[in-house]
């Protein structure tokens, strides 16, 4: 399934969420240089999270990250779980999660207020990045990428929004057709995918980390009530109320 739009107006301009898609497009177009090498790879290597370097768990030992070589370190540098959450491993991964953080991030800032929204999206990619890392202690495969702190933006949404309608492109074997599913519908889907494929694969399978997304998701759901401005809450239960 994927969604393209939602039903749910917005109360002003989502200046954070926007803030936020341009760090990551400048981080791949001038840190990654455009997913040229050498510099995607090197970026992967020193800005990513290795879970077993971070730890401490591996020695000085050299793996291939791509085309390149990386040497790792133990303990790794301390913000590799800030500086890999703006990186990205190619132009499909960086278009997809901005996409989704365009969608379901308007939202969740029009609730919270741009500060809140923007402290709350880096503790969901802190969650996603710790429960990849819990799962995976020893791995020595680089870890980047916004999509769990987006998890986090979906959970907060689906725990704000569980009835707003998602127009959703879905695939249904050769056929495919565009519906309007409710948040609750569409995210939980998602949810149980990522939980499904985590728990079938080990936690990463096809570079994909699973319990990132399942870790962001949960710490969105719990962060959420936490972050969320009861004054904008309602503010834009009357703008839905008169539309």
């Amino acid at each position: 399934m994927l969604p393209i739009r939602d039903d749910n107006p917005t109360l002003r301009t989502p200046v954070a969420t926007y803030a936020l898609i341009a760090l990551n497009v400048a981080a791949w177009l001038l840190v990654q240089g455009m997913g040229s090498e050498p510099q995607l790879s090197g970026s992967i290597c020193s800005l990513g999270l290795i879970p077993g370097e971070f730890l401490g768990r591996v020695g000085a030992e050299v793996v291939p990250v791509g085309p390149q070589v990386c040497t790792l370190h133990p303990g790794g540098h301390l913000l590799a779980p800030l500086t890999s959450m703006f990186l990205h491993g190619g132009w499909l991964h960086l278009l997809g999660n901005m996409w989704f953080l365009h969608i379901f991030g308007n939202n969740v800032e029009d609730v919270m207020g741009r500060g809140r929204f923007v402290l709350f999206y880096l503790l969901s990619g802190l969650a996603a990045a710790g429960a990849q890392v819990a799962a995976q202690p020893g791995s020595t495969i680089p870890m980047v990428g916004a999509s769990g702190a987006i998890g986090g933006v979906m959970g907060a949404y689906v725990l704000l929004y569980p009835r707003a309608g998602i127009t959703t492109f879905v695939f249904l074997g050769i056929f495919a057709r565009m519906m309007v599913i409710p948040a609750t519908v569409m995210l939980g889907y998602w949810f149980l995918l990522q939980l499904l494929s985590g728990t079938l694969s080990g936690g990463e399978g096809g570079g994909v980390a699973f319990w990132a997304h399942v870790g962001g998701f949960v710490g969105g759901l719990v962060l959420a009530p936490l972050f969320r401005n009861r004054d904008l809450r309602e503010a834009h239960r009357r703008l839905a109320a008169g539309r």
